[in-house]
């Protein structure tokens, strides 16, 4: 019996690569949803190759302009609230890939519609995991991390406790700066700071690499997954990202886990559970293994790493209010409207606010106080920079 499968942003690259995995085993996959922002273009050019049914485009402009194309036989949609008309009954995977926050609403409201969710949108899980979490457990719908750190922990962790962990060190490769002196930051473009080594990513991802913050997210993420505190979260820096996690254990043994700079393993492991099916990738890099080369992280090149500082055990704002400064600082940077540098300047400038303070340690409201707290922040950052 064919797996029936929904994509939540899947013009995106991991959405991109997960269709790329589909088509080379068509036969035994049935895609009920393909969901877009804007690019309608490359929507309609996945639904011909999959035989899709259903689109949801966000966008107005975008939706009009496929509405024109009339195509027969596809359903389109302009907003999440028509998963209850597409989903008759559970499909069986369900891949969560929208960027940003933005991403939070149709995550929460697809996990009722589907046996398993892969989330690969940070922000879902670090500013709504209360609001997820409370609906795998009503929906008794199966949860699997595709960020590559996140599974290797995930894949590591089966037929062991996460009660036995002593810690996790997460490896970052230390983004597209890491061989660029700190006195040079000031003045780092753009093109720069998008220019990652090792991943082919977005742009915002890959500023949020730049800057490590990107790595200060997945440490949040982690904690949050996994149940942990934070003091037992690491991050060393791996330049060649082939080791993904290292996990020590209270009895003394010792996980590396590796794999090849690919997002492909993760999400084919995803949507395969885990079953062995063959995929090509390299043989063992001996080299890489000789040379690991891990480090500490120079916090003072790379002082977003000290906001986990700032951070509490217990469940409130604060998570959610660094990264929903961060989405505006890094969009105001590719804006040209702020410096590479200021992107954590101000960041620390808001924490450091007595509101701010206040705020954060407040408990995470529903998906619309986060939506409300986005612009509040967004207020906030726009009297800083003034």
């Amino acid at each position: 019996m064919k797996k029936k499968i929904a994509i939540l942003g899947s013009t995106g690259s991991i959405g991109k690569t997960l269709i790329e995995i589909i088509k080379k085993d068509k036969k035994n996959f049935d895609i009920i949803l393909l969901t877009a922002n804007r690019d309608y273009k490359e929507l309609i050019k996945q639904a011909k190759i999959l035989d899709v049914k259903n689109l949801i485009i966000i966008n107005k402009k975008s939706y009009e302009k496929l509405k024109k194309k009339k195509l027969s036989k596809i359903n389109i949609f302009n907003n999440y609230n028509s998963f209850n008309k597409i989903f008759k009954k559970k499909i069986d995977y369900v891949m969560s890939s929208i960027s940003g926050i933005n991403g939070l609403e149709p995550t929460v409201k697809i996990i009722k519609h589907t046996k398993k969710i892969a989330i690969a949108n940070k922000e879902s899980i670090i500013c709504g995991w209360h609001l997820i979490k409370k609906e795998f457990k009503r929906f008794k719908t199966t949860f699997v991390p595709v960020d590559s750190e996140h599974f290797s922990i995930f894949y590591a962790l089966q037929g062991n406790k996460i009660s036995n962990i002593e810690k996790i060190y997460l490896t970052a490769s230390g983004g597209p700066l890491n061989n660029i002196s700190k006195k040079k930051f000031k003045n780092v473009k753009i093109s720069q700071a998008i220019k990652h080594p090792n991943w082919k990513m977005g742009k915002k991802i890959s500023v949020d690499s730049a800057t490590m913050m990107n790595k200060v997210f997945e440490i949040i993420e982690a904690k949050k997954i996994f149940d942990l505190n934070y003091d037992q979260l690491a991050i060393l820096v791996h330049p060649a990202s082939y080791v993904h996690a290292i996990i020590k254990f209270k009895d003394g043994m010792i996980k590396i886990i590796a794999h090849d700079t690919n997002m492909r393993i993760p999400i084919f492991n995803s949507l395969y559970d885990n079953q062995h099916n063959d995929i090509k990738t390299d043989q063992i890099n001996i080299n890489k293994l000789n040379f690991l080369n891990f480090k500490k992280v120079d916090t003072n090149k790379f002082p977003s790493i000290n906001i986990i500082k700032w951070l509490k055990n217990r469940e409130s704002l604060a998570e959610t209010i660094i990264v929903l400064a961060n989405d505006e600082l890094v969009n105001l940077f590719l804006l040209k409207k702020l410096k590479f540098t200021d992107i954590n300047d101000f960041l620390q400038k808001l924490i450091n606010m007595k509101d701010i303070k206040n705020l954060s340690q407040k408990k995470s409201g529903d998906i619309n106080a986060i939506v409300s707290l986005k612009n509040f922040i967004r207020i906030k950052i726009n009297q800083i920079i003034k």
